[in-house]
């Protein structure tokens, strides 16, 4: 009776992963993480070619928005109408030349890939934060409130993403922390599921079953039993999400409604350069060509954390 309970939470939990398309580390790989935590995560990703690249890729990135600052040659909103759209040249002063305000390009990506960077972290902690919490709650007991919840993150799926975003921001106005609440406000909806779906099943474990006996309580037991087996799901959620999240900012600063235009973004960068893209296509093209590697880097990792933390994907 025991195991076929098992048996359907974890026919429910892949079902509703893979409506949400999101990645769920399988039985075997939550199994296997007493010898993957002995064995180390660090040299297990650095073997995986994928999720190695993308780290370099990120950390880089991670790297230039920190140093922003001192390594950018230009401040990001120095205008010079006498050098407006200078094409890419080594030895200038603009090595990916200027906009149509004369402000340097390489600058502005610099300090571009901090907005980004910070706009996917705070979106995805906060969305994160929320879904987790609420998730293992409605898993752990159910009832009226995991009803509740299931019908709400219904009503949310039904609307798009990015239309839904888009209303949110026509409302609110852009802004940094704005965009970041609109994007949560939605956000959160994929953690929730993915944390409900694991916490039912492994609610009805062998460990937490013992931890019961003993006289713990149940949020001893969400916290300090349940949590440390479904964090790596979570965690590879958290990064492929990131891109996303960047992605729908970009998209978001192309209308016009993410960040303000005093501060550099790649997608505004993006919106003011399409204008020349047959004269002086480089104004859109570097940034655009940022973003797109950021992401990829970001996929990249995910999926590499994905693979190294379950045994049973590394063999296939």
């Amino acid at each position: 009776m025991g195991q076929a309970s098992l048996r359907t939470d974890e026919l429910y939990q892949g079902t509703l992963a893979r409506s949400a398309n999101i990645p769920v580390l399988s039985p075997a790989g939550r199994a296997g993480r007493a010898h993957g935590a002995r064995a180390g995560l660090w040299p297990r990703l650095m073997s995986h070619r994928g999720g190695r690249l993308g780290l370099i890729i990120v950390l880089a990135y991670v790297a230039v928005a920190v140093a922003a600052p001192v390594l950018a040659p230009h401040p990001p909103g120095a205008v010079n109408l006498a050098g407006r759209l200078t094409p890419p040249a080594i030895g200038t002063g603009n090595l990916l030349g200027t906009d149509q305000l004369g402000r340097d390009i390489l600058s502005r990506i610099m300090h571009g890939a901090r907005v980004s960077m910070l706009v996917g972290l705070a979106t995805v902690s906060i969305s994160a934060a929320v879904g987790v919490g609420l998730g293992m709650v409605a898993g752990y007991y159910g009832g009226a409130l995991g009803r509740v919840l299931a019908r709400f993150t219904e009503l949310l799926l039904a609307f798009p993403y990015l239309i839904f975003v888009i209303g949110a921001m026509s409302v609110m106005g852009p802004g940094f922390w704005n965009l970041v609440w609109a994007l949560s406000f939605k956000g959160w909806v994929e953690f929730y599921r993915l944390s409900r779906a694991l916490v039912m099943s492994e609610k009805n474990r062998e460990y937490v079953e013992a931890a019961r006996v003993l006289g713990r309580s149940d949020s001893v037991i969400c916290v300090r039993e349940i949590l440390p087996n479904i964090v790596s799901s979570i965690l590879v959620l958290g990064t492929l999400r990131m891109g996303n999240m960047i992605v729908m900012e970009s998209s978001l600063s192309f209308l016009g409604l993410g960040i303000p235009p005093r501060m550099p973004a790649w997608g505004s960068m993006i919106n003011d350069g399409r204008r020349y893209m047959l004269t002086s296509p480089w104004v859109a093209t570097f940034p655009g060509l940022a973003l797109a590697l950021l992401v990829l880097g970001m996929n990249l990792l995910g999926e590499g954390l994905r693979d190294v933390l379950d045994p049973k994907m590394m063999e296939g």
